[in-house]
């Protein structure tokens, strides 16, 4: 109970700051136009190809618009995410209310989880401001359930990781630029660390954030991938934990 209490103050403390709003503003508007070039691409292909009798196998909705749409999403949280971390400890820290936390008869497990559940809920009602997309293709088309599911799936299980990860950095410093900063270039490297080993079985695949969530935003939820998302979000709220119950006895 107390972590939902937390988690609500949280949510509303991020939409009574501009940033939450300015955040929302920018990853509808990029979301909107990538989906608006990808259905016009869609469309003008599909048209193209209409008298071909395979078109249907060339043209899959699967793998030219929605799993093309969720991996360009995933790259916006990649930038969005940590501007909504970067706050949940430092803005508590610079503002010397940490001690006052603290010292309330609230656990740090059920703060750090709170202030998680916060952010994680600003991200599912920004996703749920894309749900146009698959209403849209429910009433003009018949899209792969399973492809939007995992499609989400990918982007709550990016979002969660880049969250976890960002509390962290929040938790070790008092200045939200730099929070953002390390958690951003962090980020950024976890995507692009298989442009240094392209075989599928180098280590460098296996922990990169991007070669976990394509197959994921195709619809294909392979247990090693909810496995390496559910450790990678983990393991960071368990730093988180400790990095904030070391400022107990600071």
């Amino acid at each position: 109970m107390i972590t939902l209490t937390i988690a609500r103050r949280e949510l509303a403390a991020t939409f009574n700051t501009p940033i939450g709003w300015l955040v929302m503003a920018a990853f509808l508007f990029i979301g909107g136009i990538f989906w608006a070039s990808m259905l016009d691409y869609y469309a003008s292909r599909s048209v193209d190809l209409i008298a071909n009798p395979y078109a249907q196998q060339q043209m899959s909705m699967v793998d030219h618009l929605l799993s093309p749409y969720f991996g360009n999403l995933s790259v916006v949280l990649l930038m969005v995410c940590p501007a909504l971390s970067m706050r949940l400890f430092s803005e508590e820290t610079k503002q010397r209310t940490m001690e006052l936390l603290l010292t309330s008869p609230v656990s740090t497990t059920e703060i750090v989880l709170g202030k998680f559940l916060g952010a994680m809920g600003f991200v599912g009602v920004m996703l749920l401001c894309t749900a146009y997309v698959p209403l849209l293709l429910m009433w003009f088309g018949n899209p792969d359930p399973g492809a939007l599911l995992g499609g989400y799936a990918s982007l709550v299980a990016v979002s969660a990781g880049i969250i976890a990860m960002g509390m962290l950095f929040s938790a070790m410093t008092s200045n939200q630029i730099v929070a953002l900063i390390l958690t951003f270039v962090a980020a950024l490297a976890l995507w692009v660390l298989p442009w240094v080993n392209n075989d599928p079985e180098s280590w460098q695949q296996r922990a990169s954030l991007v070669a976990h969530v394509t197959e994921l935003s195709r619809g294909a939820m392979q247990l090693s991938d909810l496995v390496y998302f559910l450790s990678f979000t983990g393991f960071f709220l368990f730093a988180t934990h400790q990095r904030v119950e070391a400022h107990r006895w600071s």
